[in-house]
């Protein structure tokens, strides 16, 4: 009997490996994940980042969740299952790019424990999970797209860290507390600390 399975012949080892891919670009791939709420600063500080390092000659790819949601994702919505397969897609998006030795940074919520498991089952050793962290409150005052003012007049639903649960990571890499520390101070930290995986 055909099933889909049995009619999937993967190409990986006819392949390059990734370290002759490495080797071209001179640096290491790796995947920075940041989760945190929507506001919080996850893709204004990967924006900032993916200048510096690509002004260090690094070659950075990013994987922005409202960028997914837009193209690849454009039919999943927010509830539960829906956020388990936005996130297992971008972490799949994430696996490849890394593969072909980019230094890869993807911005998505991530809102809870169970999700942020799913993707250190897909990436490994190759994941650098980065909390960053600011308050429901303070989000809702910089409300940087607006989205806070619609979940208050009830235009959104299930909308993280309120109708829908935020669970703050236990198990992060690293944390970037955006209410704390400036744009500026935020970035150098997360280079500096990832300065070892993308060097070859």
């Amino acid at each position: 009997m055909s099933t889909t399975s049995n009619n999937i012949h993967p190409e990986f080892q006819r392949q390059l490996p990734t370290s002759a891919k490495e080797a071209l670009l001179g640096q290491r791939g790796v995947v920075v994940w940041m989760v945190g709420l929507s506001g919080s600063g996850k893709s204004t500080i990967a924006n900032a980042l993916e200048k510096e390092l690509h002004a260090a000659g690094r070659l950075v790819a990013m994987v922005d969740g409202d960028n997914l949601r837009s193209g690849l994702n454009a039919g999943l919505g927010f509830s539960d299952e829906d956020r388990s397969e936005n996130i297992r897609r971008a972490a799949e998006v994430a696996k490849i790019l890394k593969h072909n030795g980019l230094i890869t940074l993807v911005t998505l919520i991530t809102p809870q424990e169970t999700f942020r498991q799913q993707v250190r089952e897909i990436l490994g050793d190759d994941l650098v999970q980065v909390y960053v962290k600011a308050s429901f409150e303070a989000c809702r005052a910089r409300d940087v797209k607006g989205l806070y003012a619609k979940e208050a007049a009830g235009e959104i639903k299930n909308f993280s860290g309120k109708t829908s649960s935020f669970e703050e990571p236990e198990h992060a890499d690293l944390v970037l507390d955006t209410e704390r520390e400036s744009l500026e101070t935020c970035v150098s930290t997360l280079k500096e600390f990832i300065a070892k995986k993308i060097s070859i």
